[in-house]
């Protein structure tokens, strides 16, 4: 008698059909229900933000999770009354939990001040840093809440704060020396809710063009 749980090799296929399923499943969501998130479900998916690689071990990205009033006082910051009207996605504004995820560049110069990273020049200066790691290994942070919230039937959008980020980083006292990577709105999806962006539009590119076997 088997005890239940299948052959390592059955659960790791399981695990990858699964993961499969929600890399293919993920999609940006600009509607959401009026509906909270559960605070340990939340804090799952945040945490997936930090199960990404970072450059020499830096880990110098961290999350400003804005939860009301701090919401309404976010949109009122980046969205004036007066074009609320004619916004497109009006159930954006339903997203009861936003996430802006920030990284310090000078982290990383720090980092590779120190003994066992100094021999690489890096922490010369952030001008040193022919690809600025910042970007790369929040990038991968945020695909790691990005997929955990889908994981949890949870949507989520990515949207830049582009001229706001002065202004939202003074309002809720973000340090001089972080910078934003955009916000991320989290909560349930209106069931039956679309409203997708112009650039959906365009359809997605064969990805098998993009890859390039032994050379270009």
């Amino acid at each position: 008698m088997g005890n239940g749980r299948g052959t390592p090799q059955t659960r790791v296929s399981k695990s990858a059909q699964e993961f499969e399923r929600v890399l293919a499943s993920r999609r940006m969501c600009r509607d959401f229900a009026d509906q909270e998130i559960d605070p340990d479900l939340l804090k799952k998916v945040l945490l997936a933000a930090f199960r990404g690689p970072s450059a020499g071990n830096t880990a110098a990205m961290e999350l400003l999770v804005l939860s009301e009033p701090r919401v309404a006082q976010y949109w009122s910051l980046t969205l004036a009354e007066e074009k609320r009207e004619s916004f497109p996605w009006p159930g954006l504004l339903k997203a009861p939990t936003l996430v802006i995820p920030l990284v310090r560049p000078s982290a990383y110069q720090e980092r590779y001040q120190e003994p066992d990273k100094a021999h690489t020049g890096l922490g010369d200066s952030l001008a040193a840093w022919q690809v600025p790691y910042w970007y790369v290994d929040g990038g991968a942070g945020l695909m790691g809440l990005l997929l955990a919230a889908e994981a949890a039937g949870l949507g989520a959008l990515l949207f830049g704060q582009f001229q706001h980020e002065r202004a939202v980083a003074s309002a809720f006292g973000v340090p001089e020396d972080y910078q934003a990577l955009g916000t991320v709105a989290l909560g349930w999806p209106n069931i039956g809710g679309r409203n997708p962006s112009v650039s959906a539009a365009r359809g997605r590119v064969d990805p098998e063009s993009l890859i390039h076997h032994q050379s270009w």
